[in-house]
């Protein structure tokens, strides 16, 4: 089987890495990739976002499975394109990208599917802002509706701060979504979803903030662990039944079905699991720890969720034990990051690309906001943060910067519902 992923952080380089793990595969092909991929697959320099280059790519290398990493080219209708060429694609139609694409259409899904989320409240229009926030509070939480790589999101205990995000967000074109506080920890379940076929990965929990102990703004993921230890072993199937499958059967029902993988964003509080958001494609970091852990062949389970025969996978097979990411960011992440910097001590094991490029001289530079993620697996979680820190702590990068505390809380039991 041939394979060409589209993408270029660190997710891309993790699917690779899956998938040369898989005998079936033979040949891998990344587009646009970065500096890491280029050493398991063959990069291609093509515009990720434009359906008729990738689907002239794909016909180039003979790809026999499509995999659609960002959500960008997702929304925009790359995997739609890739089907009308008769190619086998994981990622959803445009049209059912809209459950991350549109936050004000997964809500309406999620009320049609009688799924709990919080309760919310669509701003279009600057002059209802004010009196919409006082019907919220003390906790905010402001959302941009479209895109925005994981930083439109603002929660937070100041009136005046999430009323200058949902501010700029209306001034650059963009509704606003208010929504009461969910309380409780939260937690990220990939499902690949065929349909109404719903096949769960292993939960993880992801670390929006910049910061130690959840300080600073929020970025598009600073490291994840998995499993996790405080959630109880009967969740998983609680969000597949209550959650998860739901929405896959609505989706199936306004005749946009699902198809490829849809990551539930939940809070998890003393009645049970509550969505935060939908995204529809493998969620950044988590997939560096989620996959490190998978044993079964990734490149079938991805083609039997593109070909519409998930339902007839065997069970996914995991490792015992424990998977940490942790992500090194560029000097001034989450705003504009230094870029073009030389990164040494990053050829090892367990170091995956996210921002990197090569320069004129081939050595490996910067070329984004979060430059690599780190991986370390173990026995325990404990063990798992060792061997990440222990990674991170031979790797070089000007004015870079990491989150110390990924899983800590977890690991001192100080997580619970």
């Amino acid at each position: 089987m041939r394979v060409l992923v589209i993408g270029s952080g660190g997710r891309e380089h993790a699917l690779l890495i899956g998938l040369a793990n898989d005998p079936a595969v033979t040949d891998l092909h990344v587009a646009p990739g970065n500096a890491g991929t280029s050493s398991i697959a063959t990069n291609h320099p093509v515009d990720a976002v434009s359906g008729d280059a990738v689907v002239a790519l794909a016909r180039e290398v003979g790809a026999d499975l499509v995999v659609i990493g960002p959500e960008v080219p997702l929304v925009l209708g790359v995997a739609d394109a890739l089907r009308a060429a008769g190619m086998a694609t994981f990622g959803p139609s445009a049209e059912a990208a809209q459950i991350e694409g549109s936050k004000a259409f997964a809500k309406d899904v999620m009320k049609a599917a009688g799924v709990t989320t919080a309760h919310a409240e669509i701003v279009d229009n600057p002059a209802r802002l004010d009196a919409a926030l006082d019907r919220f509070g003390p906790t905010w939480v402001v959302k941009d509706d479209g895109l925005a790589a994981g930083k439109g999101v603002v929660v937070t205990t100041d009136r005046d701060v999430a009323r200058d995000h949902a501010a700029e967000c209306l001034e650059s074109g963009h509704p606003v979504l208010l929504e009461s506080f969910l309380d409780g920890p939260e937690v990220s379940l990939f499902c690949l979803v065929d349909g109404e076929t719903v096949v769960p990965l292993l939960p993880a929990q992801d670390h929006k903030r910049v910061g130690d102990d959840d300080a600073g703004p929020n970025t598009g993921g600073m490291g994840a662990y998995t499993p996790l230890p405080w959630l109880p072993t009967e969740m998983t199937a609680r969000i597949v039944d209550e959650v998860v499958k739901p929405v896959a059967a609505e989706m199936v029902r306004r005749g946009i079905p699902f198809s490829g993988l849809l990551y539930a964003g939940l809070a998890i509080g003393s009645d049970g699991p509550a969505v935060v958001e939908f995204n529809c494609r493998f969620g950044d970091p988590e997939t560096q720890a989620v996959l490190a852990l998978l044993e079964s062949p990734l490149g079938q389970a991805l083609h039997a969720t593109a070909t519409g025969t998930l339902a007839d996978l065997p069970p996914l097979q995991w490792r015992d034990g424990a998977a940490v990411t942790v992500v090194v960011a560029a000097e001034n992440y989450p705003g504009k990051p230094r870029t073009g910097d030389v990164i040494t001590g990053a050829d090892i094991d367990g170091v995956l690309h996210a921002g990197t490029a090569r320069n004129a001289d081939g050595a490996v530079v910067s070329s984004g906001g979060r430059v690599l993620a780190v991986v370390g697996t173990g026995a325990d979680l404990a063990e798992a943060r060792e061997q990440a820190y222990a990674r991170i702590a031979g790797i070089k990068l000007p004015g870079s910067h990491f989150r110390s505390d990924i899983g800590r809380n977890a690991l001192e039991g100080r997580i619970d519902i």
